[in-house]
């Protein structure tokens, strides 16, 4: 990432917060905007013909909100494990996480071939 020298994990997790809270208030901005524009609108999705989509649109923007706070999750775990001198090290086998991957997911917490086995 630029800005940042390779292998500095804070500025990698302060990097990767800072696009996840970006992200999040993007789309509360798109929640609050579906909340007002349907506001004045028939509350029964089941028999309103724009009611399917409007719950369809609630329902991806809510996964969406979920899935960045999960991910500001594991930025709060990843900046525990370096404090506590553990980040870098693999969860499952114990062994040094390639730093190629945590510059790329800086959040990784198993190596290569561990995350390669758990998605079998």
């Amino acid at each position: 990432m630029p800005g940042r020298p390779p292998g500095d994990p804070a500025a990698a997790l302060r990097d990767a917060r800072a696009g996840a809270l970006r992200r999040l208030g993007g789309l509360t901005g798109h929640v609050d905007d579906l909340v007002a524009a349907s506001a004045g609108s028939n509350a029964d999705d089941e028999h309103d013909p724009e009611g399917a989509t409007i719950a369809f649109e609630r329902s991806q923007l809510g996964a969406l909100v979920r899935r960045e706070r999960a991910q500001l999750a594991e930025i709060d775990a990843a900046e525990a494990r370096l404090t506590a001198g553990r980040y870098g090290w693999c969860e499952v086998c114990g062994r040094p996480i390639a730093r190629e991957r945590l510059d790329v997911r800086p959040t990784a917490r198993t190596c290569v071939a561990c995350a390669g086995h758990a998605s079998r």
